[in-house]
């Protein structure tokens, strides 16, 4: 994938991501720290973190890694605590972390119900409201969530997912309100299918196998494949960049066509 930034393109920042040791939020940390930002994950794996650490700095970046549950008010005060301790700042913020279910409303449990709400949008909700006291304090920041196609239209089976990631996008729109004269700038990407781990999680239980599974999925995006981490994270990047000085807000659909709506196309027109 070409690389659109310059090597330094982000050699004064500090970036926390959560949800950071997998997926898009591993491939996020990669690309910041590949273009000179110095990087705080935080997350619940510690092998994969650590193992991401070395993996950075073995590169010649800089990253520290923060064990947190982001359901916890208090654990997301800490880790913007001991992120400023460690940086001395806290330019960009990646509110990644996430969990997936696919059960139906009548189906889901108030154990589920709380966990889904508690990491997708409290852990959001915690994190932006940690973070943002700090960027306050320096009078700049970037803001950006992460929410998901299934924030923007009805899923079967994803009823407290969807309804998460809707929160997400809504609390977006009312933190860019607030920060709009702050030179704080906020959005939200709605991401589609992707190939991560957490599409895995959220599939598997249909019992094909992956190959079916993902070609399955594919069929009904329009462009025909799966996102993947990479294509996420370029666009984080460019939304806590200087080239997106303008766009604030935004809800960024980064899902192959999804969110455009459903083609009844099957033949190729000639």
């Amino acid at each position: 994938m070409e690389d659109i930034f310059k090597r330094d393109a982000f050699a004064d920042k500090v970036v926390l991501i959560t949800g950071a040791t997998s997926g898009i939020g591993a491939e996020t940390a990669r690309q910041f720290a590949a273009h000179g930002a110095r990087v705080m994950l935080v997350g619940r794996n510690a092998e994969r973190g650590e193992a991401l650490c070395k993996e950075i700095a073995d590169g010649g970046g800089e990253a520290a890694l923060l064990l947190a549950d982001v359901s916890r008010s208090a654990a997301c005060d800490e880790v913007v605590a001991k992120t400023v301790a460690r940086f001395g700042r806290i330019d960009i913020l990646f509110n990644n972390a996430g969990v997936a279910l696919t059960a139906a409303l009548v189906d889901t449990t108030d154990e589920d119900l709380e966990r889904i709400m508690g990491t997708n949008f409290f852990g959001a909700f915690y994190m932006a409201r940690a973070t943002l006291r700090q960027m306050l304090s320096q009078g700049s920041g970037a803001i950006v969530n992460i929410g998901s196609d299934a924030a923007l239209q009805g899923y079967a089976g994803f009823d407290a997912y969807g309804c998460s990631k809707a929160a997400v996008v809504h609390m977006t729109k009312c933190l860019a309100l607030e920060m709009a004269t702050e030179n704080i700038r906020v959005n939200v990407i709605c991401p589609g299918d992707i190939d991560t781990p957490m599409q895995d999680a959220a599939y598997g239980e249909a019992g094909d196998t992956r190959a079916e599974m993902l070609a399955a999925v594919a069929a009904a995006i329009p462009m025909r494949r799966l996102g993947r981490s990479e294509e996420i994270a370029r666009t984080v990047l460019y939304l806590a960049s200087d080239a997106a000085k303008f766009m604030h807000g935004a809800i960024c659909s980064v899902d192959g066509g999804a969110a455009a709506g459903r083609s009844f196309i099957t033949e190729e027109i000639t």
